[in-house]
């Protein structure tokens, strides 16, 4: 089955926020960000605004109804600034005018009196000084600090991640009016309508109920609108609820970028210890993520980097802390992978210095050290249906690493100025919501007298394909053409209370909800078929529109079934909710089972560096993944190649630089480059892993959305591997991204020192909690 939303897009008939028809008398609305990162805000000069052509109203904190709160996890952030500014682009006030042009000629004429304090950047620096969200949290098992002594090798190390711009397509947004009974209706760019619908309600002193939130479809997501929406959807309301006329608001590029969150960059330690035959026995690793001025998703994030420290090596004895620091950068955010990758590079950047120490390849560490059933993770959860080697074998062996590797190094030999890196990236990620309460979804179904089928679940489409894989869920389980299926919006008034479109998961909870909803329909309709037909209701089903007894057709199809019920009176809605079983999660002993499943896979990368340039290009990935049993193979496969690049362009080129004084400098497309038609690797192999998939996954076809984002991990490392194969004393910091300026200089870097010995090493003390 093709993606319901292909024919549209190439034809420009797809509908996103800012194709929806304007209602006469709608207002503009343009936000006046902070020009300062933190500082006492005195006071706001807006005479000169409110003179300006166009403007009907400016509103401030204090022309809020209700909270000024839009916090999820922490309430500490303001819809527009109070008394206080945290970050440059921090929202202090709303400009509604006329047309969007006059609102922004008005924001260039607002003064405001802030007294500037300091400006913390670093994550460091701000648990130094004890700026944290939440308190720190560490993971353990076993005991590593009995275990250096045990250790025949004891590696240290520094590695540091910068973040990501999500540069979806469609930029921030929202379109709001007032509705009857003083309510308001959103339109919104979001991951997350319940999450606007709850924090709108909150600012404007209503009910929940009084606000309704509706969404197509998305131009892109990535994690960037899972909370993030919710300060523009709140915003536009605000302006509706407060003038009484329609109010709507769309971030220009340079504005989205400039006031939004992004990928959390992370500063870690990390100290690894190995047996004589390469057996990882110890591990500690401290994280110090960067969250930006405000909690957002942090905390979140934050432990779905602890969740996946270890990626997918069992190492019997782990310490993983990780600390939230505040900062006065915009609120960082959910990122496609959500921590997790983080996480993952730590631990891969700890095996490839043991590597690089000890003369041997990263990947005899990484095989040797694979995860195998019946162990468990450092958060509790024991391994079953695990894959890891499967999928290492696979590739190994289909795409013939040994042999690749003699190649790699055979072309090295006799290449001067270009030389190769391979490098392996396992990869295993945990399916679910790590807030237990979370996995859990809706769907409304209601068959039609003409036997057609509309389904609304919580299910936000941005691309991803997930409109479509409802709708083939719908179509297999009632047994009729899915022409006959219509998805409607996502709508906070049909489907309340629902999980963000984020963590992987929202097609495994929402089409098992679709999938409850039609077999409810369909035995319904199956016991009428046996009582108007005078057939046993255990030989019937619905196969291809047609209504089978004991295998041969019986005197129906599927729309005279359909009429007949109808005029039975026989219920043609069906209202199902899902809650993914047996999980759980206790955050006082931080143990659990968080995970519905695990998805593995291995990617093998190739890439060569001009050694006179320092330029590199990706040469080739080849991947096996286990996507269980994918019944929209197209789409699946589309998910892997897109999260490959992106992070791709997370390791490699998309570096993201703020000054000292809390100013984004890549602020624009010139100075922030994500990867492009050039940029993508030459060959991309993508093999599916054949396994027999999990129950807790939807048609037992496995989660797709953010674990190939880690296969891009790899092309970092294979780029190293080719610096070091022209200059073998580098041993380059692990700083990712590893751009082309980054390269050139450990290229033509002073000669190196010879490496740390390896050596066995006092345990790392974090800092103070």
């Amino acid at each position: 089955m093709h993606n319901l939303d292909a024919a549209g897009h190439v034809r420009g008939e797809s509908q996103y926020l800012d194709d929806i028809p304007v209602q006469r008398g709608t207002l503009h609305a343009v936000v006046y960000g902070s020009p300062l990162a933190h500082g006492k805000l005195r006071s706001l000069n807006l005479e000169a605004a409110r003179r300006a052509p166009g403007v009907v109203r400016i509103l401030t904190a204090a022309d809020i109804p209700g909270e000024n709160q839009i916090g999820g996890i922490v309430p500490d952030e303001e819809l527009l600034a109070g008394s206080h500014v945290h970050f440059q682009g921090m929202p202090v006030a709303l400009v509604l005018a006329e047309t969007e042009p006059q609102a922004r000629a008005a924001v260039k004429l607002i003064e405001a009196d802030i007294e500037p304090l300091p400006i913390i950047t670093d994550p460091r620096e701000a648990a130094a000084q004890d700026e944290l969200i939440v308190p720190p949290r560490t993971f353990r098992l076993g005991d590593p600090a009995a275990t250096w002594d045990a250790c025949a090798h004891i590696i240290e190390g520094v590695a540091e991640n910068g973040g990501q711009e999500h540069l979806y397509i469609e930029t921030q947004g929202a379109y709001a009016y007032p509705s009857e009974g003083g309510g308001v209706r959103v339109h919104s760019s979001t991951q997350g309508p319940t999450a606007v619908q709850r924090h709108t309600a909150r600012v404007l002193g209503v009910g929940m109920h009084k606000v309704e939130v509706d969404v197509v479809r998305l131009g892109g997501g990535f994690g960037g609108k899972e909370d993030q929406a919710t300060t523009w959807g709140a915003l536009a309301a605000l302006g509706a609820f407060v003038v009484k006329k329609p109010v709507k608001l769309v971030l220009s590029r340079h504005d989205d970028l400039r006031m939004t969150g992004k990928r959390h960059p992370y500063s870690s330690d990390f100290k690894l210890g190995l047996s004589a035959d390469l057996k990882l026995l110890a591990y500690e690793v401290t994280f110090y993520q960067n969250a930006g001025a405000a909690a957002d998703l942090s905390p979140a994030v934050l432990e779905r980097t602890l969740f996946h420290a270890t990626n997918t090596y069992f190492i019997p004895n782990v310490r993983a802390t990780a600390y939230s620091c505040r900062t006065n950068l915009p609120p960082n955010t959910a990122f496609r992978g959500f921590g997790g990758p983080q996480g993952m590079f730590v631990i891969e950047s700890a095996i490839a210095k043991a590597a690089e120490q000890l003369g041997v390849p990263a990947w005899e560490i990484q095989r040797r050290n694979l995860y195998q059933d019946g162990q468990e993770f450092p958060y509790g959860q024991r391994l079953a249906d695990c894959h890891a080697g499967l999928s290492w074998q696979t590739a190994e062996q289909k795409f013939k690493l040994e042999q690749w590797q003699a190649e790699v190094d055979a072309f090295n030999q006799q290449s001067a100025v270009k030389k190769r890196g391979l490098a392996v990236m396992p990869i295993c990620f945990g399916i679910s919501f790590t807030k237990t309460a979370m996995n859990q979804a809706r769907a409304l179904v209601h068959i039609y007298t003409d036997g057609s089928v509309g389904i609304s679940t919580g299910a936000v489409e941005m691309g991803q394909g997930v409109n479509t894989k409802m709708v083939q869920v719908a179509a297999r389980t009632l047994g009729i053409n899915p022409n006959r299926v219509r998805l409607e919006t996502t709508n906070t008034t049909r489907v309340a209370n629902t999980s963000p479109t984020a963590a992987s998961a929202t097609a495994d909870l929402n089409g098992k909800a679709v999938e409850m909803a039609c077999r409810a329909l369909r035995v319904r309709l199956m016991r009428h078929a046996a009582e108007e037909l005078k057939l046993e209701y255990e030989g019937l089903e619905i196969y291809d529109e047609q209504v089978l007894a004991a295998g041969k057709p019986a005197e129906t199809d599927w729309e005279k079934l359909v009429s007949t019920a109808y005029w039975k009176r026989v219920s043609l809605t069906e209202n199902a909710h899902y809650a993914t079983p047996d999980l759980w999660f206790d955050q006082t002993q931080e143990k659990g089972n968080p995970f519905a499943y695990h998805v593995y896979g291995t990617a093998l990368v190739q890439a060569t560096v001009d050694a006179v340039r320092g330029t590199y290009e990706i040469d080739a990935v080849r991947l096996v993944h286990d996507f269980g049993q994918s019944f929209t193979p197209g789409i699946d496969r589309g998910q892997i190649e897109g999260g490959l690049v992106q992070g791709l362009g997370w390791m490699t080129m998309e570096e993201l630089i703020y000054n000292q004084e809390g100013r984004l400098l890549t602020n624009a497309l010139s100075t922030y480059k994500v990867p492009d038609l050039y940029s993508v690797p030459a060959v991309v192999d993508v093999e599916f892993l054949e396994t027999p998939g999990h129950p807790n996954a939807i048609l037992r076809a496995k989660a797709v959305g953010e674990p190939p984002l880690m296969y891009g991990l790899g092309g970092y490392f294979a780029i190293r591997n080719a610096v070091r194969a022209f200059r073998p004393s580098v041993f380059p910091a692990f700083s990712a991204p590893i751009t082309p300026e980054k390269v050139l200089m450990s290229l033509y870097a002073a000669p190196a020192a010879e490496p740390a010995p390896v050596h066995q090493a006092a345990t790392v003390a974090p800092i103070k909690p």
